[in-house]
Order: C-alpha cells, then sequence, then structure tokens
C-alpha cells in the first residue's frame, strides 16, 4: 500500500488541464479525510523535487488560500488562466464549473 504522501502525489497529477481540485478532497481520496493541511505540507516540500500542477489545488471554498513567497497566488492565478480557468480577481474560482473530485476522466 503506498504512503499518504505518494498517495497525495499520484492524486494531483491526476488532476485534469483547466481544472481544481482542494486539498481536503485530495486528502480524503487519499485516506485522511481531515488532512488537508498535511496536503498543503506535501504540495509546498515536494514541489521543489518532483514537478507537480501545484496550482490546480485550492481551499474547499473556491479561494487561492497559498500563502507561500516562493509561489505567490498571483502566479497561481496565472497559471490557472493560461489553462482556461476564470479566477475572479478575489482570487475566487468557481467548484462548480471548474471542480475535479476524483472523477474518472
Amino acid at each position: 500500500m503506498l504512503a499518504f504522501k505518494e498517495r497525495v502525489i499520484n492524486l494531483v497529477k491526476k488532476v485534469p488541464y483547466g481544472k481544481v481540485t482542494t486539498y481536503g478532497t485530495l486528502a480524503t481520496l487519499s485516506g485522511v479525510p481531515r488532512g488537508a493541511r498535511l496536503v498543503g505540507g506535501i504540495l509546498h516540500y515536494t514541489n521543489e523535487k518532483t514537478p507537480l500542477p501545484w496550482h490546480r489545488v485550492i481551499n474547499r471554498e473556491g479561494y487561492l488560500s497559498i500563502n507561500c513567497m516562493d509561489h505567490p497566488k498571483q502566479l497561481q492565478k496565472a497559471l490557472l488562466e493560461q489553462e482556461g480557468v476564470v479566477v475572479s480577481p478575489a482570487f475566487m474560482v468557481d467548484l462548480t464549473i471548474y471542480g475535479w473530485f476524483g472523477e474518472s476522466k
């Protein structure tokens, strides 16, 4: 059985281009339903070693909640907009339109 970190990494790689998912969704699909903060840590510390589409992961309310100076929310917004995701000036994404919750492609 894969460790939680490996399951999260594998799921992040599956988030389709032009879609977003939430930290909580990744935690739940990885077997730790209350592990959203752990997912954020994995994305933060794994990104430098393993290229991941980290920009496709947002909070449960559709807000770009990243607080990292190395990857500011303005960068996340720009990367999502390059994929056709509409991000409001308040850094919000409509999860009913752009959300991915683990359904198969």
